[in-house]
């Protein structure tokens, strides 16, 4: 009975250790495929149906929209 439980125990160990050198792998890999395609993601997103990112147009909807939701008055 004590040697199933060392066996359990030893089996487990080993799965949860496998799967973390598998996570670590993968996290490493993702980083070298998004370092090789960080051309793909653009800083100066997100535009405006336009073209235009204005942060201010941006602030002054958000405010306006939570005020409708609120029911007040602007």
């Amino acid at each position: 009975m004590m040697l199933e439980g060392v066996r359990l125990m030893a089996v487990g160990m080993f799965t949860v250790f496998a799967f973390l050198i598998l996570l670590v792998g993968l996290i490493k890999l993702s980083a070298v495929f998004f370092d090789a395609n960080a051309h793909w993601l653009s800083e100066d997103e997100p535009v405006g149906a336009d073209g235009s990112n204005d942060d201010a147009e941006i602030a002054v909807a958000i405010v306006l929209a939570e005020a409708k939701r609120r029911g007040q008055r602007v």
